[in-house]
């Protein structure tokens, strides 16, 4: 999951994403109305969370935009705005939860779990797929009745490929969804957590990698390996790779008796002299 923050207090700001981020919820900051309107215009985000009091265009007026957009964000306001008006007037504006400030940030975390539920009508709250039970509240993953314990960024990873139910996400929506705005694009972190985490599940493998594409859960399970770890970990003859020279390559030699033709006779020696 990935949750936009538009809080001005930045010191409030970071706790909450690293509050967040423990709980395999990436997120951005924007300080400003601006700042977040152009994060807005850039990524998809699961959720919003808008103090309504900020810098620039408020939080009502970024509340407004997401909702004429049509992107179908959830929107919940987080703001010291505690009166009944103020939360009848949030809840006009588009926002689907309110929650005042001072808060608990364990609160703050079933807020947004029940809005990323609630988002998808149809996906029920623990997600099974190819004997993976996944159930992102109590952020426990179980293969075929075992336990499997993942880390943080290994559980947002799989959460996201277990909602594309068996389809092909790409490294850049992974790294879009799982990371957060200050991911390096050319990083191969992706790759690296990917494969740890094909590990963590065990065999027979169940993340699929599409060669150019991306990943996807392996519904039937044929096969599940990417080509690189296979290469890796299996001596396969270069035939295999392309090449078309046997495994294992040895120069071939000539032997002297498959030579045909007389032999030149040699010549005798000569002396200096004559």
């Amino acid at each position: 999951m990935r949750v936009l923050l538009v809080e001005d207090e930045p010191y409030l700001a970071e706790a909450v994403r690293d509050g967040l981020r423990l709980e395999a919820i990436a997120t951005d900051i924007a300080g400003d109305g601006d700042s977040a309107l152009e994060l807005l215009s850039i990524h998809s985000y699961d959720l919003a969370v808008l103090d309504r009091d900020i810098p620039g265009p408020s939080g009502d007026e970024v509340a407004r935009r997401i909702v004429a957009s049509g992107s179908g964000t959830p929107i919940l306001m987080l703001t010291a705005a505690d009166r009944i008006d103020d939360k009848a007037s949030g809840f006009q504006l588009g926002a689907d939860d309110y929650l005042t400030k001072p808060f608990e940030l364990r609160e703050l975390v079933l807020r947004l779990r029940a809005l990323d539920r609630r988002r998808a009508h149809a996906r029920p709250p623990v997600r099974e797929i190819a004997g993976l039970r996944l159930d992102p509240f109590r952020r426990e993953v179980f293969r075929d009745g075992r336990h499997v314990a993942l880390t943080r960024k290994q559980f947002a990873v799989l959460e996201v490929l277990v909602a594309a139910e068996g389809g092909v996400v790409s490294s850049e929506e992974l790294l879009e969804r799982a990371w957060d705005n200050n991911a390096d694009p050319f990083t191969n972190a992706v790759r690296i957590t990917v494969s740890a985490l094909r590990k963590r599940l065990g065999e027979p493998w169940l993340i699929a990698t599409v060669p150019g594409v991306g990943y996807r859960i392996d519904i039937g399970m044929d096969t599940g390996m990417d080509i690189t770890h296979h290469a890796r970990t299996t001596r396969v003859p270069p035939r295999r790779r392309g090449l078309t020279t046997p495994w294992p390559w040895r120069p071939r030699r000539t032997p002297a008796t498959a030579v045909s033709g007389p032999r030149c006779p040699r010549r005798p020696a000569t002396s200096a002299r004559s």
